[in-house]
Order: structure tokens, then sequence, then C-alpha cells
């Protein structure tokens, strides 16, 4: 039973949990044993997801700290101290820095960055106290080279990886791990937003800017987000307490 289910009892938090790489993860510790709260701004995909896999949805805008701490706290009462917590809400935008402005900026800034370090903050105690606490940010390849057009974006992502790589380094004598998956394009509605803008922004067709998007992974594909919610199940295995502060790509080669 152990081996089939090796999170069995284990409470994973999900931020942004409803759609894209949060459900994926949610389908993945569900698999493997975990209790699931889902996290995030619209209620119907939560609830789609949560009754699919037997967690639960809460309601919460992770740009602010007092809804965080409330959808915490009700995580908390229905399935217990946070074992598992995967940041993963995030949004993306796209202009050039000469027209970009300073609400985009904080908006971006706000939603990838500050809410990642209000979750943490609002989880650590209790990560701290279980026997395998597990930490774990949806970045980005973004989080690692420039990114034109999405200056702000790529701002917010490699600043998610500096708090990661800073908690891995702060916690490496507790029980608690802290690592980071860093996709590429991935088969997501945030892609598809992406392609949207693409097309308002160029004139190309949406068939065009989906390709050209696709095309810059190397695999000449989208990662499929299964696979995404695969390495994030993995990383909070109990058997996985000495990968911290990893950087896991998961792009198709396009970083090799």
């Amino acid at each position: 039973m152990a081996a089939e289910s090796p999170l069995a009892g284990r409470h994973a938090l999900i931020t942004g949990g409803g759609t894209g790489i949060g459900a994926a993860a949610a389908e993945c510790l569900s698999a493997a044993g975990a209790k699931l709260s889902l996290l995030g701004r619209r209620m119907e995909p939560l609830q789609v997801v949560a009754e699919a896999h037997g967690g639960i949805a809460v309601g919460c805008d992770v740009t602010d700290a007092d809804q965080i701490a409330k959808a915490f706290d009700e995580a908390r009462t229905l399935n217990g101290p946070i074992d598992l917590l995967v940041v993963n809400a995030g949004i993306a935008e796209s202009a050039p820095f000469h027209k970009m402005t300073r609400e985009s900026w904080d908006r971006i800034i706000g939603t990838n960055l500050t809410a990642a370090f209000e979750c943490s903050r609002a989880a650590i105690g209790d990560l701290l106290k279980g026997p395998n606490g597990r930490l774990v940010f949806v970045a980005s390849v973004a989080s690692m080279r420039g990114v034109p057009y999405a200056s702000h974006y790529a701002a917010s992502k490699h600043g998610l990886l500096g708090l990661m790589r800073s908690l891995a380094a702060e916690y490496a004598k507790t029980t608690l791990t802290v690592n980071a998956v860093c996709p590429g394009y991935v088969d997501t509605p945030m892609t598809d937003q992406s392609v949207a803008r693409v097309s308002e922004i160029t004139g190309r067709k949406e068939e065009e800017a989906r390709s050209a998007i696709t095309n810059m992974n190397a695999s000449g594909r989208l990662v499929d987000p299964a696979a995404i919610g695969n390495v994030i199940a993995m990383l909070c295995l109990p058997l996985s307490r000495d990968i911290n502060g990893a950087a896991v790509t998961i792009d198709g080669g396009t970083s090799a």
C-alpha cells in the first residue's frame, strides 16, 4: 500500500489548481494518495478538479494577503496541516518595454512573485513541522533567460527562482525541501492567451502564431501539463528528500 500511495494522508495545497499545470499536479498528487486543497479565483474549474480527485476547492485571490491567510486556514480546518505546497498561480502579459506600464509591472510581480512569498510564508510553519515538508514553485524557462516583450514576466520568474534557492539554502538542514519546475511553452490556457496576444500584436493568423510559439520549444511541440504534474509529484515524494534547490527544466530540450 505504501508503495502504491507514497503520499497517503499528506495534505497538498495547490494554488491555481483549477486548470493547466495546477490541475495536472492535482491529478498526479491525488494518484499518489495526497489529500488536496485547490485554491484559485474561479470556483467552477476548481470544483470540477476537486470533485474528480476527492479534494476541496477554496476561493482565493493570491494577490490579497488576507484572502491567502483565510484560505489556508480553511484548508487546514478541512484537511489538516499543510505538508506539500505547490505555488502554481501565475499570469503572463506582453508589451514592448517602452510601452510597458507600471500597472502591468505591478500586476505581474504581485501575482507571480509577491504572492509566492505570501503563500510560502502562510505555510512555512506547517511545512517545517512535518517529517517531509515539500515546497514546489512553478517557475518557467523565463527564470533562466531574457524574454523580449515580457521583461516584467521574466523578472518575476527570475525572482521566483531566487526565492526558491534562498529558501532551499536556508532550510537545508531541516526536513523541508524547496524546488522549482521550469517549463517551456505548455499546452495550457495561458499559452492560448499568449497565442491570442501574438496574433493581435503581429497581425498573424492564430494558427501561425500558435506554430511560432510551439516552435520555440526545441521539440517542436507544446509540453504536456501531465508531464509537469508528474515531476511535481516526484519532488513531493519522501524519497526525494535529497533534491533541494533544484530548478528542473521541462521544455523538450530548449535549454540543453
